[in-house]
């Protein structure tokens, strides 16, 4: 499990920092572009621009569809693994090290384990002295303290937390895609514009200027 979660953490890195340089150099090739004017760099620029805003409206559309539904997807999901007792040992072990995580026991309550509570639902007696816990009786009549919160809410808000985010980072790479499609849109417009302006020639014209001053010749006679 330990193991597991440690592949899944390298991959997340790993995907992140690839996003992250990929964008990196996306923003250096239009700002190379737009500083040296260079066309070929802009256009560039503006198809990953084309291709960014499609992937993320493409990514976050669905995603914000979805995101009313999931209380009810997850719960139908959940609910066929009920009782917890009886449910597969990989289930068992995931719920187990869910309620370990956030202190919470069963899905819905802890009659989801029937008469098997596991030890991650007992609460410590630091844990119970702050109110968190509750006291219930076993079918063989045995006392147990257990966690007061049930595990289903709290997954819950933590799946909705996350598809938040998902769709504002979506949808916010997809807005600043765009506005970076219709600025290199319009220097390339310029530059095309500055190209094909025509080239106007003033005729040079030489005009014959008199001499400043004259010389008389035969000065006139008093």
């Amino acid at each position: 499990m330990e193991e597991e979660k440690v592949e899944g953490r390298d991959t997340g890195l790993i995907m992140l920092y690839l996003f992250g340089s990929v964008t990196m150099m996306i923003a250096v090739l239009g700002a190379y572009g737009s500083h040296k004017e260079n066309r070929g760099c802009l256009i560039a620029f503006l198809v990953c621009m084309v291709i960014g805003s499609l992937v993320m409206l493409r990514g976050g559309i669905p995603i914000a569809t979805v995101r009313p539904m999931l209380g009810d997807i997850l719960e139908q999901k959940f609910r066929t693994a009920l009782p917890l007792d009886t449910a597969s040992r990989e289930d068992r072990n995931m719920a187990e090290s869910v309620q370990q995580e956030l202190q919470c026991c069963g899905l819905y309550s802890y009659r989801d384990w029937e008469d098997s509570i596991p030890d991650t639902c007992l609460c410590s007696q630091a844990e119970e002295r702050e109110g968190v816990c509750q006291n219930v009786y076993t079918a063989r009549l045995e006392q147990k303290v257990i966690y007061e919160k049930t595990c289903f809410p709290i997954l819950l808000h933590y799946v909705l937390l996350f598809t938040d985010i998902m769709i504002g980072f979506c949808f916010s790479l997809a807005v600043l895609a765009l506005l970076g499609l219709a600025l290199s849109s319009v220097m390339i417009h310029q530059m095309r514009h500055t190209l094909r302006a025509p080239m106007m020639t003033v005729p040079v014209i030489f005009s014959a200027m008199p001499p400043k001053y004259e010389e008389l010749k035969n000065p006139p006679k008093y």
